[in-house]
């Protein structure tokens, strides 16, 4: 079960055809799609469960969670999952165990560098807002939150939750922020936010509230900045590894390599801010 995106489809297929594996030669790739409806999900499942594959790829953290709940003997590999230890996928980042294993997308520490760079842009804030929904980012939110709160009281800033659990719920949330004392905001990991950063976006622009997001989509869809993990395909590196033998329990957790920083000029104008020469010359990419 690989998710939608031809980048990662496409970046598996060369990753494994590099490593002697050619589709419809000594190989063969059977999609599925969990897109939908929940059944959708269960459906796609079953089908790829009766095929006995040797090696399932999954795309996030609820298709992992599914399948893994639905075997413990087919290896299973996650291209991107947050916090697998807290989701009960791994025994450990270092030693897996079972039958799953793969690629992080974020650790918890993230959360105090986001505070850190929010607070370059914005120096005299007062409040951090943490925007997030409990249903669908790690551990609720406190993944993250830790680190935030611990960045926060080193730091004097005040975080305070900012909990979603529709999307009619973002625009209250965001606006709570435009009040004094002076606030910024952190957008969590989180799928909800993804799905929904239109509206997120919407509102921090509408309130004039600088926020700052976790990956580059939101960066896309006009987003002040972005701190993140470089996306990388790496997931052919431990399917090929799995097809010649090794297990999958034994295959550390690998969390992502390179992290970048993307800041928009024109948003932060349009917000009457001035970003630092300091923090603009660290940023992997300047959009104006």
């Amino acid at each position: 079960m690989i998710d939608s995106p031809t980048s990662r489809l496409g970046g598996l297929i060369a990753g494994l055809r590099q490593r002697g594996w050619v589709e419809g030669v000594n190989f063969r790739l059977e999609l599925r799609s969990s897109f939908g409806p929940p059944d959708r999900l269960k459906a796609a499942i079953q089908e790829l469960l009766a095929l006995q594959p040797d090696v399932i790829l999954t795309g996030s953290t609820i298709e992992t969670a599914a399948v893994l709940a639905a075997t413990k003997t087919i290896p299973i590999v996650f291209a991107t999952a947050n916090d697998p230890v807290g989701n009960g996928f791994v025994e450990s980042l270092a030693h897996p165990g079972g039958n799953v294993t793969g690629f992080t997308s974020s650790t918890a520490e993230m959360g105090g560098k986001w505070l850190q760079l929010i607070r370059e842009a914005v120096p005299d804030i007062a409040r951090v807002g943490i925007l997030f929904n409990p249903a669908t980012t790690p551990r609720g939110g406190r993944f993250f939150l830790d680190s935030i709160e611990q960045e926060a009281a080193e730091s004097g800033v005040s975080a305070v939750a900012a909990p979603v659990n529709a999307v009619a719920d973002i625009d209250d949330a965001v606006r709570r922020f435009s009040e004094p004392p002076k606030a910024a905001m952190i957008a969590l990991v989180d799928s909800f936010l993804v799905v929904n950063r239109q509206a997120v976006i919407a509102a921090a622009d509408k309130y004039r509230v600088p926020t700052i997001y976790p990956f580059h989509y939101f960066m896309d869809a006009g987003g002040l900045m972005s701190y993140g993990p470089t996306l990388e395909v790496r997931s052919a590196d431990y399917v090929d590894l799995i097809l010649r033998g090794t297990k999958a329990g034994d295959l550390p957790v690998q969390s992502p390599r390179k992290y970048e920083l993307l800041i928009n000029r024109t948003v932060a104008r349009t917000l009457g801010l001035t970003i630092p020469f300091t923090l603009l010359a660290r940023a992997d990419e300047i959009r104006e």
